[in-house]
């Protein structure tokens, strides 16, 4: 994992986190998660950034259902070890949840699209139509329009505003923005999204983002708890010279 801060491409750091994940010891993995979270409140800048990094690169992995088995081998290994934080991030495993009934997308004949159609449009959709896509249910076209240079933070955060979430859009949101933090924050403040893509989040977040969603009278208490563990765990902010007021 100390490799992840030296490659400079996002892509090549998830890709490095994947095969890490397939090829390493669910022990090593284990305590290596361990040590990434701890560093993560850690003094030293330089560290607590190295930390944060890694697990950048490894959230689009960890909350890929793809990747439940060797995800579950690393939970049992930190549950053996008694390795608290690592227990923390991967305290959800569940992808299971609420899957709503969207409209038929129609085009301007009035005719029913398919969904070859809607993956042809996402890849170079107008604004107008982007504006509909950005509401279709299926999983594949949220990929491709979530690779779409044109679309912007804005429409991806309309994406996850839904409720409620449809799991298969929260999990292909944060493996490809998962980088933005006010997309992390969408997805955790949505009651309706699964905790085992909001929970992963939580480690990345500020002390201060961590307040607002343990404080969310409307989430799932896994979601609530978790961050208000990591708010307790995280040093407080320097507070910021306050101005004399003019007399």
């Amino acid at each position: 994992m100390a490799t992840i801060p030296g490659l400079s491409d996002p892509p090549l750091k998830v890709g490095y986190a994947r095969s890490e994940l397939r090829a390493s010891p669910a022990e090593e993995l284990a305590l290596a998660f361990d040590e990434l979270c701890q560093g993560v409140d850690s003094a030293n800048e330089t560290e607590r950034e190295a930390a944060r990094d890694a697990l950048r690169a490894f959230i689009p992995v960890l909350v890929d259902p793809e990747y439940l088995e060797p995800i579950q081998a690393v939970r049992q290994a930190a549950r053996g070890a008694s390795l608290v934080a690592t227990s923390r991030l991967l305290r959800c495993s569940s992808h299971q949840g609420h899957q709503s009934a969207m409209p038929e997308l129609v085009h301007k004949d009035q005719r029913t699209l398919s969904l070859g159609e809607r993956r042809a449009l996402a890849r170079k959709p107008s604004r107008a139509m982007l504006a509909k896509l950005l509401h279709d249910p299926h999983p594949m076209v949220a990929q491709l329009l979530l690779a779409n240079p044109r679309i912007t933070e804005l429409d991806v955060i309309t994406m996850i505003a839904r409720r409620p979430a449809i799991p298969k859009i929260a999990v292909e949101v944060a493996k490809a923005w998962s980088r933005r933090p006010r997309v992390r924050m969408a997805l955790a403040l949505n009651p309706t999204a699964p905790p085992a893509v909001c929970v992963p989040l939580l480690v990345l977040m500020t002390r201060a983002e961590l307040a607002e969603v343990a404080q969310a009278a409307d989430l799932l208490p896994v979601v609530r708890a978790t961050a208000h563990e990591l708010w307790e765990l995280r040093p407080p902010l320097r507070p910021a010279a306050v101005p004399e007021l003019a007399h």
